[in-house]
């Protein structure tokens, strides 16, 4: 297991969570799943799950043991897309599934896990060194939902 790993503390449904997330993501699987043996502040010897899993080489854990934290904004999983339709087929299996869709290309899954579904290429214009060129670019994507490569594009361009 590699030294930094992000955990997940879901109160229920972790391994529905997880085979969701390996569905929809590339590159992705769960590589492994126990429960605890012993007693724990969550219940009984076998009753609190762990299910360690892969996101595009990604390493997280998932652990299922009652409520505790609810996810917030603090934590997101960021997924940068190379194409609108690999931003289009992920943004949708996350509304399918439950999800809700947030500002800024953000959106909740069905469990409350926060995730950005953004474009590759918009790392590259806001980091430009024509400053005026990433202020456009970010201006338009603070205006969007869900974040449209196009149009980002067109604002970044722009003429002055």
């Amino acid at each position: 297991m590699p030294k930094i790993v992000s955990h997940l503390w879901f109160a229920e449904q972790a391994r529905r969570a997880v085979d969701f997330y390996v569905s929809i993501i590339p590159n992705s699987a769960i590589s492994g799943e126990t429960t605890v043996p012993a007693e724990t502040p969550s219940g009984p010897p076998g009753s609190v799950k762990v299910i360690e899993f892969t996101l595009d080489g990604q390493n997280f854990t998932a652990l299922e043991a009652g409520p505790f934290d609810a996810f917030n904004h603090a934590f997101s999983i960021q997924v940068q897309c190379d194409s609108q339709e690999e931003i289009d087929r992920i943004w949708d299996a996350f509304l399918a599934n439950g999800g809700g869709a947030e500002q800024c290309g953000w959106l909740k899954d069905r469990w409350g896990l926060s995730w950005q579904i953004v474009p590759r290429a918009l790392g590259e214009m806001m980091s430009s060194p024509d400053r005026d060129r990433a202020k456009r670019a970010a201006k338009a994507m603070l205006g969007m939902v869900k974040l449209d490569i196009a149009a980002l594009k067109r604002a970044f361009d722009a003429a002055g």
